[in-house]
């Protein structure tokens, strides 16, 4: 067949993305780690991937060396602040230093300031039901990026508020563990409240900051594309689930099934869309499924599954989702994109069909900077632990060695040559050049 190959744009970041708590190890003052302790997850996080104890340093060597332009990494709030009454300096000269080693690497730094985790002292009275618990966010980002601002300029205010709500207060698989509709409404409440007084105070701090949440789009279709049920149930689940938070930071309204709160303050808090994908799921009417809006989720029969079956491969979810992304008229970053596969077969077909969306939007003006794929090195999984491995390097827990996968060979030549080409894919796989790259 004859070599093609699509070009992103110039100065379009190319990066992968970590969380301080699944990587850094010995998080011991944090909600996660009292959820470990008391046996509601797979495995312990322990050293995780020993970026405490600096091994940091050569993880960012290993995407330096590989083409990555940027790397997405949060600060974890219970080391910077330990006690309410009380501020770790020798923590913020940590991250000052991680951050410092990005510049000297020539990567840009994308930092997110809450990823899922507490201080025990904020969980200890309420957390995020607690309506004091937005103002102790606010003064934690302002300090933090006072210290680190000089290295930094792109911010995360947030991680997948959705999922923190969902999963702690609806699902119950995250820390504290409840299932209760209405405190979940006030959690997302405050998590919008925490959003914009953060997003206020970074840019006081910070004029030329760059601020935005990162945002965990679950694409939701028909079982049945004629059935009307089917349609009406995917079109009300993915609203509830994707749309609250993008929204109340756009015009200041908090809706949630029948629940609305205003709070104008939240209104404009957006500098840039991060968008977190990973797949698409389909829903079918079930009547006997009220507390899932009437639909029960599942994929298609005949889906590309991963390792786990957690995730299937859907680049067109993906395509929807950058879509939904555009909708709200703002710079896009893709902050996480990819797959749980530790025999690291799908991952290389995954990443090329993603790629090649991503293409797609980027060539059809959607404003699209930057893509970072999760992640770097396998890492603690949250209540999955070490059962699920979304790592372009794989790491063996007892030893902390790496090993190079296929896929973190194949982003490297996407990221030197800022494309994804026919070559490529023909060499890592081949069984995708015709969906990518037909004759």
């Amino acid at each position: 067949m004859a070599k093609a190959k699509i070009q992103f744009p110039r100065g379009f970041l190319w990066g992968t993305a970590t969380a301080a708590h699944q990587v850094e190890g010995n998080n011991t003052n944090n909600n996660w780690h009292a959820w470990e302790e008391a046996g509601k997850t797979a495995d312990k996080s322990g050293l995780a991937c020993d970026w405490w104890g600096g091994r940091w340093r050569e993880d960012f060597d290993r995407a330096a060396e590989t083409g990555q332009n940027a790397h997405r990494l949060s600060v974890e709030w219970s080391r910077i602040q330990p006690a309410r009454d009380r501020w770790d300096e020798n923590a913020l000269d940590h991250y000052r230093e991680m951050l410092r080693g990005l510049r000297e690497r020539n990567m840009t730094a994308l930092v997110t300031l809450h990823h899922f985790t507490n201080p025990l002292w904020v969980e200890e009275t309420g957390a995020w039901e607690n309506d004091e618990t937005p103002e102790l966010f606010a003064e934690f980002v302002r300090r933090t990026v006072d210290a680190l601002k000089e290295y930094a300029n792109l911010w995360v205010t947030i991680n997948e508020p959705n999922v923190y709500a969902y999963s702690g207060y609806v699902e119950g698989t995250f820390p504290p563990g409840k299932k209760d509709l209405n405190i979940a409404f006030k959690v997302m409440v405050n998590l919008v409240r925490g959003h914009a007084l953060a997003y206020k105070a970074i840019h006081e701090v910070q004029r030329e900051a760059r601020v935005g949440m990162a945002h965990n789009y679950h694409a939701i279709a028909p079982k049945k594309p004629k059935s009307p049920l089917d349609a009406w149930v995917a079109k009300a689940q993915s609203s509830v689930f994707n749309d609250l938070f993008p929204n109340a930071a756009q015009d200041g309204k908090v809706k949630f099934l029948w629940k609305n709160v205003n709070l104008p303050e939240a209104a404009g808090t957006q500098d840039f869309i991060g968008l977190n994908y990973y797949t698409r799921a389909y829903a079918a009417f079930n009547v006997k499924m009220a507390g899932e809006l009437f639909g029960k989720l599942s994929f298609l029969e005949d889906a590309d599954l991963s390792a786990t079956g957690f995730i299937s491969n859907d680049p067109a979810g993906f395509g929807e989702a950058l879509k939904w992304a555009n909708s709200f008229g703002k710079q896009i970053i893709i902050t996480e994109n990819g797959v749980e596969d530790a025999p690291d077969e799908m991952r290389p077909r995954y990443l090329a069909q993603h790629i090649q969306e991503l293409w797609r939007a980027v060539n059809f003006g959607i404003p699209i900077k930057g893509y970072f794929h999760w992640s770097l090195v396998d890492n603690f999984e949250w209540e999955r632990g070490w059962t699920q491995r979304f790592g372009l390097w794989e790491l063996d827990v007892k030893t902390q060695k790496r090993r190079k996968r296929k896929s973190a060979a194949f982003y490297e030549e996407i990221c030197k040559t800022n494309s994804l080409s026919s070559e490529m894919v023909k060499k890592y796989c081949p069984e995708v050049i015709e969906k990518i790259f037909p004759d």
